[in-house]
């Protein structure tokens, strides 16, 4: 009967001790129902294919087992009652599921509690099974309510989601809750090569650990994997599944070559990185995937880098690890933020754009061009490495389109919300300067900044400088501040400019989340504040109050002649 069957629905668990990963969950049912105290509703959540369903089943299983209510008899499969056969076959008459993602409605619900006033028919409880419960309407909710709370003794609710957050919280208050985990790797393997064994598949052990991470702990989507890998079976040479055989049916890249890739990328070596690209297009990767791959091995990078050499475990192979390894002191923790919130930004694009090929190229040429800014960033307080800056400046040749124009200024926008960062050099400043210009400006103060601006008539920038920037530090060629939502997008360039115009060195701006500072303006308001405050005390000050009371003090104006 159950030859043809999908593996997913072959290998569906038939009791508790068949749930894979949930040994917990399993226990504390189990105990509830053994001692009889089993709550009104029961909610099960998490993510899809991880057993929700089937637990409700097992939990309707349970209760209205005949031999369950002897308590030394177990309910197996070589001899089930006929109420564990019925709800197994989903015909039970007194268990009824519903699909809250069809019937949303409050029509749906009333009579749902129409059909609850009835005792059971042949069972000890009448259970109702509500599937993606999430979806139901607010009125449906409403209308749930108080059977929830005060069903009759022969009525009970099992209650499943993968979206918990989206159910009212007065809903959630009448359920006991039960959190259904993701799966392990290594579970997820081990059951997979039970399976693979069983149904005479020839699967490597590498693909299988390939599958268990596709799966993403969900037990359904992995023995789903597991059953394409083994009808395609036939189609290879030996009949056996290795990892490249599931990397082309899965559309994923073999992390390996992106990790080489990745490398290209750091070094700068745009063409070799796009044709790799093109490489991995033309055998069919995902684009999604690849993405998210590119994500992981970010995150592998930032592990190596903060928390040491990676170990060997079921997510990352020997291979894997020694690349890492290899390269990782080519990349700092500066550069993944940045790759991070590139790529991150590339999967919103992807729902966007309809050329999702074009959209990956695009992706590596901003990788490289993120990549050579960083590597032109250096501190000006080394001589010898600003020397080096200025000439590579002078004599690199400007190519820059608009396209690269508006990559510089996204990336600009991607800085400000880093908290410590120095400027990148601005490329289209002539270092070739007449004796007019050479005229430097010595700037030891942020007032000289502000009285510079005036001077020259940068308005903006003065207006900036005084309301919207807030000092943390200043220091001679590098300066800490904060910033308000109201500083000018284009402001760190302009000033970096500026700067590099009047002093002739090129200063390190730093930007910080100190919340405590405050810009010029805000002190000025806190001194006038404090003056008028001081002022008001004074004998004079009562006597104009009391001359004047409808009057207003609003500033004090000292003569300085006197």
């Amino acid at each position: 009967m159950t030859i043809n069957k999908i593996l997913a629905l072959k290998y569906r668990p038939r009791d508790f001790k068949d749930l894979i990963g949930q040994e917990i969950v399993a226990q504390t049912i189990t105990n509830a129902i053994k001692l009889e105290k089993t709550p009104n509703a029961y909610l099960l959540t998490g993510i899809r294919g991880i057993g929700k369903t089937t637990t409700a089943r097992l939990i309707a299983k349970a209760l209205n087992c005949v031999k369950n209510k002897e308590k030394n008899i177990d309910c197996n499969e070589n001899k089930l009652c006929n109420h564990c056969t019925e709800i197994i076959n989903s015909n039970h008459i007194d268990v009824l599921e519903m699909d809250a993602a069809s019937k949303t409605g409050i029509d749906d619900i009333r009579e749902l509690i129409e059909n609850a006033k009835y005792s059971p028919t042949s069972a000890k409880y009448k259970i109702f099974i509500i599937d993606e419960v999430h979806m139901l309407s607010k009125q449906a909710f409403n209308g749930l309510l108080k059977t929830l709370e005060e069903p009759p003794p022969s009525l009970k609710f099992i209650l499943a989601t993968t979206e918990v957050r989206k159910i009212p919280v007065t809903i959630l208050s009448r359920c006991q809750r039960f959190d259904l985990k993701r799966v392990s790797v290594s579970k997820l393997c081990n059951h997979l090569q039970n399976i693979s064994k069983k149904e005479n598949g020839k699967i490597s052990e590498e693909a299988i650990n390939l599958i268990a991470k596709a799966s993403e702990g969900s037990v359904r989507d992995a023995v789903s994997l597991l059953d394409r890998a083994i009808i395609s079976q036939s189609l290879t040479e030996n009949n056996i599944i290795e990892a490249n055989d599931l990397r082309k049916m899965l559309g994923l890249a073999d992390k390996t070559k992106l990790i080489l890739m990745f490398k290209e990328v750091l070094e700068g070596k745009e063409k070799d990185a796009i044709t790799n690209l093109r490489e991995l297009i033309n055998n069919g990767i995902d684009p999604k995937n690849f993405l998210n791959d590119i994500l992981e091995i970010i995150y592998l990078f930032s592990r190596r880098i903060n928390l040491g050499p990676l170990e060997k475990d079921m997510t990352v192979s020997e291979a894997e690890a020694q690349l890492i390894e290899t390269f990782y002191k080519n990349i700092d923790m500066q550069d993944i933020g940045l790759f991070w919130q590139l790529t991150i930004k590339t999967l919103e694009d992807l729902n966007i754009v309809g050329n999702e090929n074009l959209t990956l190229e695009m992706f590596i040429m901003q990788l490289v061009h993120l990549r050579s800014i960083n590597d032109d960033r250096v501190d000006v307080s080394n001589e010898k490495e600003l020397i080096g800056l200025e000439k590579k400046i002078a004599d690199r040749e400007v190519k820059e389109d608009t396209n690269n124009k508006k990559i510089n200024k996204d990336i600009t926008n991607q800085l400000k919300n880093t908290e410590q960062l120095k400027t990148s050099p601005i490329k289209n400043i002539n270092l070739k300067t007449t004796d007019k210009d050479s005229k430097k400006i010595n700037i030891t103060s942020f007032q000289d900044l502000i009285d510079q601006s005036f001077k020259d008539k940068e308005i903006e920038l003065k207006y900036d400088l005084e309301r919207n920037v807030k000092l943390v530090s200043f220091n001679k060629g590098k300066i800490d501040i904060s910033f308000n939502e109201k500083l000018n997008k284009n402001f760190i360039k302009i000033f970096s400019e500026k700067l590099l115009l009047w002093t002739g060195e090129r200063w390190i701006i730093s930007l910080s989340k100190n919340s405590e500072a405050k810009s010029l303006y805000e002190k000025d308001l806190e001194t006038k504040k404090e003056k008028l405050d001081e002022f008001a005390k004074t004998k004079i000050a009562q006597e104009i109050k009391k001359a004047l009371p409808d009057a207003l003090l609003t500033n004090i104006i000292e003569d300085k002649d006197d």
